[in-house]
């Protein structure tokens, strides 16, 4: 265990006292001394290592000025003491200025994002190319703590980072012009053009609009953006998801209720629709509503009209009415789960969205979109594709539509920014679904006249793709599991199996 008593020496290709110092806390002593002297070698900086937090503590209550600044390097899971985490969280109460860079073997959603809210520059999910975090190291140094760093150490950057610029990467990925974004929406897909022409056109009116479409397709922005386009966009739009609430609240919460109507009711109590007066409501998944309430919500288009609950005077109502739905509502009246007059009435101005796998030309849209939106102010999480990763994700059916794609992309810069994205760090299940996958193993063997051993030729193989796999990942069984689509405990008990310990 290093201590912090570092050599003062100018930049000639020993260390450097004239830079921050990095301080790696690495409980696996072989990956802290790797580390260590791969970062000393190539950056011909000052770095210190500590097997625990205690230590480094202890240390620096002794050798360390808290206006001194460094660069922290820390795991999250430490075996003994404080954990990588709450390690951050004591050196800022204590008052030191450092940047701090964190790794876990075990990557998770819910630890990036605890990562990200403490400030953390970076995560690094374990394994990761050395490379990767000498890049980072010189990134964080230069923006998190101003460092001017020698042309020396910048050229070791690999052009990443430079006096701050990043040099752009080139993503098969299309930036969304003011042409293709329509009030919070992206699409340059004619199916998109068709419903952003539609939707200025129904705007202006009052007409009912039910809007159809699969979960995540963007149901609720058209809804928007047709009530802002509106004559009512400077009043109320009040929104009600049908699926979420009981059929037996949904009522009251709807048209209201008057004290006592029932037990709980202490207090007169206003509905959506009357909180909507004069503006818009937006009934959502109106395809989950019971048919007892069906009937009620019949007369309330057709009247203009409510009745609380346990009242029985009406209440005039001036409101746009916008419906939404994943349901197949004809088929639905078919099999006398909807009722037929409110599905016509409903059904003025019907505007259907596509699903995310019809408007493919999107996708690359999308992805920048939300890019933006995820990466970080001086872009240092920013991510890239690498070809085939493009072509899965333009490959892959989306039946989560827009907003799978969004969450895929916000995982992807927590868990994975900085990096270039390889096929292996998508979800297992884009893998799967690859509709390439089976074109191309089917012209790869040809039967030869004197047959052959159909076993073992499949069993080489499976030796054959799980020694690639286990290669590609470098022997993260996590990473090559996902590439084959197995288990983890179905790859080890296969390797066990056919001593393929690598």
């Amino acid at each position: 265990m290093d201590d912090m008593t570092f050599l003062h020496q100018s930049f000639d290709g020993s260390l450097s006292s004239n830079y921050p110092p990095i301080v790696i806390v690495e409980d696996d002593k072989l990956l802290g001394m790797t580390l260590k002297k791969y970062l000393e070698q190539s950056l011909k900086l000052r770095v210190s290592l500590f097997t625990s937090s205690e230590d480094l503590l202890m240390n620096f209550a002794k050798n360390h000025k808290k206006e001194d600044p460094f660069c922290l390097i820390t795991d999250i899971s430490l075996e003994q003491g404080s954990d990588g985490l709450l390690l951050i969280d004591i050196l800022k109460e204590k008052g030191f200025e450092f940047v701090s860079i964190v790794m876990t073997g075990f990557a998770s959603i819910e630890t990036a994002i605890a990562a990200t809210k403490k400030g953390v520059f970076h995560y690094l999910t374990k394994p990761f190319e050395v490379e990767n975090l000498k890049k980072l190291v010189i990134q964080a140094l230069q923006i998190r703590l101003s460092t001017v760093l020698p042309k020396e150490i910048l050229s070791e950057g690999d052009g990443l980072f430079h006096e701050s610029r990043r040099i752009p990467s080139k993503l098969r990925i299309d930036r969304p012009t003011v042409e293709d974004s329509f009030h919070g929406m992206i699409g340059r897909s004619k199916a998109m053009r068709e419903v952003f022409e539609r939707i200025e056109k129904v705007a202006k009116t009052d007409s009912t609009i039910l809007i159809m479409g699969a979960s995540g397709t963007g149901k609720e922005l058209v809804a928007s953006a047709i009530h802002k386009l509106s004559s009512r966009g400077n009043k109320s739009r009040v929104s009600v998801n049908c699926g979420a609430i009981p059929g037996d609240l949904l009522e009251s919460e709807l048209f209201g209720h008057v004290k006592g109507a029932f037990t709980g009711a202490i207090s007169n109590r206003k509905g959506r629709f009357e909180l909507a007066q004069n503006g818009t409501i937006f009934l959502d998944e109106i395809g989950d509503m019971p048919q007892l309430l069906q009937v009620k919500l019949l007369r309330v288009l057709q009247e203009r009209v409510i009745e609380p609950v346990g009242s029985s005077e009406t209440m005039p109502i001036d409101v746009r009415v916008i419906a939404a739905t994943h349901r197949d509502l004809e088929k639905a009246v078919l099999e006398s789960k909807f009722r037929e007059d409110l599905f016509y009435r409903l059904n003025v101005i019907p505007i259907k969205m596509p699903s995310l796998k019809d408007r493919r030309e999107d996708i690359p849209l999308l992805i920048s979109y939300f890019l933006d939106r995820f990466v970080s102010a001086d872009r240092s999480n920013e991510i890239s594709f690498a070809p085939l990763t493009m072509d899965l994700l333009m490959g892959y059916d989306w039946p989560g539509n827009v907003r799978e794609l969004e969450n895929v992309i916000e995982r992807l810069v927590i868990l994975r920014g900085g990096n270039e994205i390889l096929p292996e760090d998508l979800p297992a299940k884009i893998f799967r679904s690859n509709p390439l996958a089976t074109q191309q193993y089917k012209s790869l063997f040809e039967l030869p006249e004197v047959g052959v051993d159909l076993k073992q030729i499949l069993s080489d193989i499976e030796d054959s793709l799980i020694v690639q796999a286990m290669n590609r990942t470098r022997g993260n069984k996590n990473q090559a599991s996902k590439l084959l689509a197995l288990n983890r405990t179905t790859l080890i008990e296969k390797m066990k199996k056919k001593n393929l310990e690598i």
